[in-house]
C-alpha cells in the first residue's frame, strides 16, 4: 500500500427540510428521515452503484429508540443499499455529521476505502436534548465543570460574560441578518435545490410533503428580538431569537477518492484540505471553533486571510460573534454564512455539519475566485471542529492540481 495520502473530495450533499421539534415531523421516525436523505443523495448521483459504497457513517447525538440500534447500519439497510455495504454510528454531539465526514475521509485518504456516505440525524421532538443522560456526579463534585457547562444556553451567557463587548444588541443584529439572508436565499431558490422532499404526517391533517424548512422567521425585527425573554438567566442576553431552535432533520454527503470520482464521472464540489478538533473550557463551549480553526490553519499552512468563504454553525449568535471577533472579521462580513444559518433554518444537532458543507459547496460554485473555505462549529462539553476545503472551480487550485 502506498504511504502517500489520497485526495478526498465532496461529491454531493443533501438534507431533508428541517422541522421544528415535534411539529412537522411529529409522526415521522428519525431513521426514516435519515433513509430519505440517503435515498435522495443516491437518486441525485445515478453514476454511483450502491454496491460500490464502501462504508456509511451516520451520526446522532441521542442514540436510543429510533436513533439507536446502530443507525449507521440500520439506515443503510432501510435505505435499500446492498447488505454487503457496512455502516456504523458516530457521536460527537453537534459535530456528529462533521465527525462522520472526517472519519470516512481519513479512511479514503489512507486507501482503505474509495466511496462513502457520511451524515447525521436528530429528531429533537422524539429525543429532547439530554434525554436519558446521566452525568457522572464527579463532574460537579470534583469541580471538573461548573453547572453551566451542562446547559448550552448557559454557556452562551458565559461567553457574553467573557466578552462584554459582544452585547445582546450585536447578537440580535446578527440573528436578524441570518433571518434576512435565509429569506433572500429562499427567494433566489438557493436553499431549495439541496432539499430532498420528505413525507411528513400530522395527526390532524394527515400526510403531506415537506419541501421547505419550517423554522425561518422572515418577519423578524430588532424590536421583536429585543422583547424576548432570556430563559437561561434573569436579565440575560441569550434568547430564542438569537439562538438556534430545537429541530428535526437529516443530512447526507457522498465523499470519494478524487481519482475514483473522476473515473466515475462524478461531480467534485469541494476538496478536503485538512481538519482539526480542539477542546476549550466546557463552560464556554461556544468558543471551540476558534482553537480548532487555528489548529486547522496551521496544519494547512494557511492564514485566516486565505479563507474566502465561511460556514459557521449558528448555535448561538454570541458564539459566532466570538469567532468573528477573534479573527478580526466584521459581524456582517458577506463571506460568512451567505445563505443564513442555524438561527434561521434550525440546528438538528448531529446533522448540521453536512448542512454547512452543502452551503459551502454552493458558494464555491458561485464564487470561483474563492480558493479556500471552512466549515466550523462548536460542540457541547467544550470543543470545536473545523474542516478546510479547497474550491475545485478555482483556477489556481486547478493549475496546482489541488495542492497549496
Amino acid at each position: 500500500m502506498s504511504s502517500q495520502l489520497r485526495s478526498v473530495v465532496l461529491v454531493d450533499a443533501v438534507r431533508t427540510p428541517f422541522g421544528k421539534a415535534g411539529s412537522m415531523y411529529a409522526g415521522t421516525r428519525a431513521d426514516d428521515l435519515m433513509v430519505r436523505a440517503m435515498r435522495g443523495l443516491l437518486e441525485r448521483n445515478p453514476n454511483v452503484d450502491p454496491a460500490s459504497i464502501d462504508d456509511v457513517a451516520i451520526a446522532a447525538a441521542t442514540q436510543t429508540g429510533d436513533q439507536g440500534m446502530n443507525i449507521g447500519r440500520s439506515a443503510t439497510l432501510l435505505a435499500g443499499l446492498p447488505k454487503t455495504v457496512p455502516g456504523y454510528s458516530i457521536d460527537r454531539w453537534c459535530a456528529g455529521a462533521l465527525t462522520a465526514t472526517t472519519t470516512v475521509a481519513g479512511a479514503i485518504a489512507m486507501g482503505a476505502i474509495d466511496i462513502a456516505i457520511a451524515g447525521g440525524v436528530e429528531h429533537m421532538g422524539n429525543h429532547p436534548m439530554g434525554e436519558l443522560m446521566d452525568p457522572n456526579p464527579r463532574y460537579l463534585a470534583e469541580k471538573l465543570v461548573e453547572q453551566d457547562a451542562l446547559a448550552m444556553g448557559a454557556t452562551a451567557e458565559r461567553l457574553h460574560d467573557r466578552f462584554p463587548h459582544l452585547t445582546k444588541e450585536r447578537a440580535d443584529a446578527y440573528a436578524l441578518n441570518s433571518q434576512m439572508k435565509t429569506a433572500q436565499a429562499y427567494v433566489d431558490g438557493k436553499i431549495q435545490r439541496d432539499l430532498i422532499p420528505t413525507a411528513a404526517r400530522n395527526a390532524e391533517l394527515g400526510w403531506t410533503i415537506a419541501t421547505v424548512d419550517e423554522a425561518p422567521r422572515p418577519t423578524t425585527t430588532m424590536e421583536g428580538l429585543a422583547g424576548l425573554k432570556t430563559p437561561f438567566r434573569p436579565a440575560g442576553r441569550v434568547t430564542a431569537g438569537n439562538s438556534s431552535g430545537l429541530n428535526d432533520g437529516a443530512t447526507a454527503a457522498l465523499l470519494a477518492n478524487e481519482d475514483k470520482a473522476k473515473e466515475l464521472g462524478l461531480t467534485i464540489k469541494a476538496r478536503m484540505v485538512t481538519f482539526a478538533f480542539a477542546g476549550v473550557e466546557p463552560e464556554v463551549m461556544g468558543y471551540g471553533p476558534v482553537p480548532s480553526t487555528i489548529k486547522a490553519l496551521g496544519k494547512a499552512g494557511l492564514k485566516i486571510e486565505d479563507i474566502g468563504a465561511f460556514e459557521v454553525n449558528e448555535a448561538f449568535a454570541v458564539q459566532v460573534l466570538a469567532f468573528l471577533d477573534h479573527f478580526g472579521i466584521a459581524d456582517d462580513d458577506p463571506r460568512v454564512n451567505p445563505y443564513g444559518g442555524a438561527i434561521a433554518v434550525g440546528h438538528p444537532l448531529a446533522s448540521s455539519g453536512v448542512r454547512l458543507m452543502l452551503n459551502l459547496a454552493r458558494t464555491f460554485e458561485e464564487k470561483p475566485e474563492v480558493r479556500y473555505g471552512i466549515t466550523t462549529m462548536c460542540i457541547g462539553l467544550g470543543m470545536g471542529g473545523t474542516i478546510i476545503w479547497e474550491n475545485p472551480h478555482n483556477k489556481e487550485a486547478q493549475i496546482s492540481g489541488g495542492s497549496k
